[in-house]
């Protein structure tokens, strides 16, 4: 067995083998890499002037750019919006790529969160002395401000613990000569106090329609997706502001019709049929799949079995609806949100059973945020909302 393992020509056919692998131009390599890359990745702004619909941040963040000055930052709001992307694009504007890996810290501090990478990794970086950059030439200068300090970017800031946050703070005054911080998080509430008001405030909004509509349509366009009419806006509407989320279901829509991307260049043996493959359109029902939006036809069931009964309780067509749906895999929460808005936008239903309808949702996303059981949610939810229509 040994022998046989050990064969010189089994040896020498895998040698060939890796040889003929290696032979590969590194720019097929580069290319192919460029291809498999994720859409989030590869669109992600690069400079301040492609972040999108954040009009008022870039304003400020372009004045301290030119400045060569900027503050410790606290950037809020939404996923998706573009926050960590705006810092990124501003550190790769200040720094350049020679400098960006010396200068910038990036963690996430959902997974590194708490007082000992504060005390270790972040403290060690920040009171790092800056070192005169080698190999740079002076027009590198020119092009990049390079000022004289380092950012600390954390991402995720407000899952940090609250000692990893205080233990912070003193961190930021001692070294802020050399290191600037910029604190990326979802909800500001999380941070405290004396953190928060120790950085200029920046809230991301959740992007505007045009906007995020133009800019998926220019990654269709540029990745040579071929869209029917509504994708985009059923793309704006399944995302609910969320840039990326967006982005990552056109790319799987792209996959699922099997555009390759690349402007709908073909290579390979396979020319034939990945053209007939790339000239299939991605519709609005690929979306609403891949979002895994619940079926108008179903939710005219549930809202027909919830309609109140002259005689006898609806708990019969209810559960029987309930079942079939949960038994289908459909998302509690994502039917909660859709039964929401057939429910309160209801103009036939008066406004004082909408309040009380509107408490049964709310009672129903706590639970499960909770971790409840999702047929038995669903089920008293759609029972309770049956009771409130059934009211005189």
């Amino acid at each position: 067995m040994a022998a046989n393992f050990f064969n010189n020509k089994a040896r020498a056919a895998a040698a060939a083998a890796g040889t003929s692998n290696n032979s590969k131009p590194k720019g097929a390599d580069k290319e192919a890499q460029a291809q498999n890359q994720p859409w989030v990745e590869k669109y992600r702004p690069k400079t301040l002037d492609d972040v999108a619909a954040q009009d008022h941040t870039t304003k400020v963040l372009q004045r301290t750019l030119q400045a060569s000055n900027l503050p410790h930052m606290l950037f809020y709001g939404p996923p998706g919006t573009g926050k960590t992307s705006t810092i990124l694009a501003l550190a790769k504007s200040l720094f350049g790529p020679a400098l960006y890996r010396s200068r910038i810290l990036e963690l996430n501090a959902s997974d590194e969160r708490g007082i000992g990478i504060v005390r270790e990794k972040v403290k060690n970086f920040a009171r790092m002395q800056l070192s005169q950059p080698t190999g740079v030439d002076k027009s590198y200068f020119d092009q990049y401000p390079c000022p004289p300090f380092k950012i600390i970017v954390l991402d995720e800031a407000d899952s940090m613990t609250q000692d990893a946050q205080s233990a912070l703070r003193r961190t930021m005054e001692q070294y802020s000569r050399i290191t600037r911080f910029c604190l990326v998080c979802n909800y500001v509430t999380r941070i405290i106090e004396p953190l928060a008001s120790r950085c200029s405030k920046f809230r991301f909004k959740p992007l505007d329609n045009a906007a995020a509509g133009d800019r998926l349509s220019d990654i269709a366009k540029l990745e040579g997706v071929n869209v029917e009419e509504g994708v985009v806006d059923k793309l704006i509407q399944c995302s609910e502001g969320d840039l990326r989320r967006a982005i990552t279901y056109l790319q799987s829509a792209a996959r699922l019709v099997g555009a390759t991307g690349g402007g709908g260049k073909k290579d390979g043996d396979d020319d034939a049929e990945m053209t007939d493959a790339g000239s299939q359109a991605v519709t609005v029902n690929m979306i609403e799949e891949i979002a895994g939006v619940v079926p108008e036809s179903v939710l005219d069931r549930l809202v027909q079995a919830m309609q109140p009964k002259k005689f006898g309780s609806s708990y019969e067509s209810v559960s029987k609806v309930i079942t079939d749906v949960i038994a289908d895999g459909w998302s509690a929460t994502q039917l909660l949100l859709q039964l929401y808005r057939r429910v309160v936008y209801n103009d036939a239903i008066p406004d004082s059973q909408k309040n009380k309808i509107v408490m049964v949702f709310s009672e129903m996303d706590k639970r499960l945020i909770d971790g409840a059981d999702e047929h038995l949610s669903v089920l008293d939810a759609s029972l309770k909302i049956s009771g409130i229509l059934g009211e005189s």
